[in-house]
């Protein structure tokens, strides 16, 4: 598996993608390992706390501009000092490469 910081999501929507079995999933998580899979596997989350509400709008934005530039977008759940981002590939209901990409891009705003 290469480096996941290198790589750009794919479009998803008219390929032929399959999503992942979680044995897949879980090997892709050994790169990541504050991200949590679901118990059905179709998804990743993790949550991430900050010390006041800018703190944590300025992460959600920069969330955003992830997403945007990757051209595929999580599930927020914002609060005044936490923010929970959840992955999966809505197009094959569970979770691809993407997810992965994106929750490395995202863990390494905060590096």
């Amino acid at each position: 598996m290469e480096n996941l910081l290198d790589k750009k999501c794919q479009v998803c929507e008219y390929g032929d993608f399959t999503p992942f079995t979680k044995f897949e999933a879980q090997s892709y998580l050994q790169k990541l390992p504050l991200w949590q899979l679901s118990v059905c596997g179709k998804k990743i989350t993790r949550i991430f706390e900050f010390k006041g509400f800018y703190k944590t709008m300025a992460f959600v934005n920069a969330v955003a501009w992830v997403a945007n530039s990757e051209g595929h977008h999580p599930d927020l759940e914002v609060s005044f000092n936490r923010c929970v981002v959840h992955f999966t590939t809505h197009a094959v209901d569970g979770l691809t490469e993407n997810d992965f990409i994106c929750a490395a891009k995202v863990d390494a705003l905060l590096n």
